[in-house]
């Protein structure tokens, strides 16, 4: 159980008033977490150490309770949180997700919070999935992510081109739909899709290059003045450095990465599990620097 002091709702509450962001590294292998924390600790930053229901259904991960565990040994007090990612109510294949166990495994297990993801469910539905999930959380003293809006790629399938669903909008999240879900929802942060698109998990394309995302930076702003919570920035992988900087300026205080760190692990192993580890370790420290660290954004 964690020894950690830090909690993830003023972690990432803090970030916002600082202007600066949260990042969050998933963990769809589990060698991947000693690298990742300890990448964390030598550049000195809050970080949160995520796993997704599709990382232990679709890679690697085994179950939450194998990250927590692996998670504990190697957890960094004062600068590291363990958190659960997208809990689906309708996975990426269609199917109904019974999410509430698996939220009550998270809260028994260790986890600082948790994220319930009902974008594929109507405004209303989405709004009392999450606020369910925000209630069992809250009582829990755990923090609560709900996401609106659709955020491309873990369906199965091919997804359109990104420049369309740039230039469309296609599932942007809409503004006054996010000033009543964070009202009724009761989330301490919200998932948006402002141009950010996820990885592919289909064995086929997961391993291809993400398209170079863009943000809509007004519209994140406008959301964040819409919904008066954190904003998070899924899929971050891949989104152009500069257009991050900018988002975190309007409103993003959590941005999650797991493309580039899962491909550095799996581009590597050929090498060896040591290889692989150093070449997430290294990569985790790249993006902490570009991201975390580095003033500006795009004219």
């Amino acid at each position: 159980m964690p020894r950690n002091n830090l909690n993830a709702k003023d972690a990432v509450l803090s970030a916002r008033k600082n202007e600066t962001v949260v990042p969050a590294f998933n963990i769809p292998y589990l060698p991947m977490v000693e690298p990742v924390a300890s990448a964390v600790a030598d550049e000195k930053i809050i970080a949160i150490i995520h796993v997704a229901r599709v990382e232990w259904e679709k890679f690697s991960a085994g179950s939450l309770e194998d990250v927590a565990k692996e998670y504990f040994k190697y957890e960094k007090p004062g600068l590291t949180l363990l958190g659960l990612d997208h809990v689906p109510v309708v996975d990426e294949d269609g199917k109904r997700v019974d999410y509430m166990p698996i939220l009550r495994r998270a809260v028994d297990a260790g986890y600082q919070s948790v994220m319930l993801d009902g974008s594929r469910l109507s405004l209303e539905e989405n709004i009392a999935a999450t606020a369910e999930a925000a209630d069992l959380a809250h009582g829990s003293g755990l923090a609560c992510e709900g996401e609106l809006g659709a955020v491309m790629g873990h369906e199965s399938g091919p997804i359109k081109p990104y420049e369309e669903i740039f230039s469309s909008r296609l599932g942007f999240t809409d503004l006054d739909e996010a000033k009543r879900f964070a009202r009724e929802s009761r989330c301490d942060w919200m998932s948006v899709a402002v141009g950010n698109i996820h990885g592919a998990v289909a064995e086929a394309t997961r391993r291809q290059k993400k398209p170079e995302a863009r943000l809509d930076v007004d519209h994140i702003a406008a959301l964040y003045k819409a919904a008066g919570i954190p904003l998070v920035l899924h899929g971050g992988s891949g989104i152009q450095i500069g257009y991050i900087k900018k988002g975190i300026q309007a409103g993003i205080a959590k941005i999650n990465i797991g493309t580039e760190i899962r491909q550095a692990y799996e581009n590597s192993l050929d090498a060896g599990q040591s290889a692989a580890r150093e070449a997430v370790y290294n990569k985790v420290r790249e993006l902490i620097r570009n991201i975390v660290q580095t003033p500006g954004g795009p004219d």
